[in-house]
């Protein structure tokens, strides 16, 4: 039974999220903050996060922050009140793989989840691919270029895998949404824009030329400049 921990300070919340995540056949740890949290993710190593952004001791970024410092690439999906783009930024950037604004519709917390929790347990293709200056591993779940090693949340890891799978191939935004992320985004695309400049950054941190490509009105291309 996949385990999922939701921490969030709002106590009819939680009880709501327990209710809704334990019908599901999940099993349900909670916390009030992510003070309170990080215990419970060393003990018991949950297959998500469920995370508020606002709470006291220590917030949702903070918490996202000390996972991703550790190396925990859990996936974790971030709760927020925040709708404005430059939030959403801030919460991806802390390390969050999806966020949903509140108020959101139980429905759609439960498709999401569902959704990660494929992604985070699906088997990968076991062929190792490459291009350019580029390998990824899907075994052994290691990235390099031009022999140094990427390291790449879970999210950044599918992401390539899937651009080195359709070398010089012109991408749809929806086509990468759906099979990275697993659900459809309801038309919003910036957590695939945000995500894309992360890749870029490390695929180019040691001054390697651009890979990633975009095609304007369309997507993202894999191809030598």
């Amino acid at each position: 039974m996949p385990a999922v921990l939701v921490v969030d300070d709002d106590p009819k919340l939680l009880k709501m999220l327990q209710r809704t995540l334990t019908y599901e056949d999940l099993d349900v740890l909670t916390a009030v903050n992510g003070l309170e949290a990080l215990p419970l993710v060393q003990t018991y190593k949950p297959d998500l996060i469920i995370v508020d952004w606002m709470m006291p001791k220590m917030n949702g970024v903070s918490f996202i922050q000390h996972l991703r410092d550790e190396e925990d690439k859990t996936m974790i999906l971030m709760l927020t009140a925040r709708d404005a783009i430059e939030n959403r930024v801030e919460g991806l950037e802390s390390g969050a793989d999806d966020y949903l604004v509140k108020p959101f519709a139980p429905a759609e917390l439960v498709a999401r989840v569902h959704a990660m929790l494929r992604r985070a347990g699906a088997k990968p293709e076991n062929q190792k691919v490459s291009y350019a200056d580029v390998t990824l591993d899907p075994t052994t779940h290691e990235a390099k270029r031009g022999g140094m090693d990427l390291n790449l949340t879970v999210t950044e890891f599918n992401l390539l895998h899937m651009l080195l799978r359709h070398p010089r191939q012109v991408l749809e935004r929806r086509q990468i949404l759906n099979d990275v992320w697993g659900y459809d985004f309801g038309g919003d695309d910036n957590v695939l824009e945000i995500y894309i400049g992360y890749l870029r950054k490390k695929l180019e941190a040691e001054g390697g030329a651009r890979l990633v490509q975009t095609v304007r009105g369309v997507g993202y291309v894999l191809r030598e400049e």
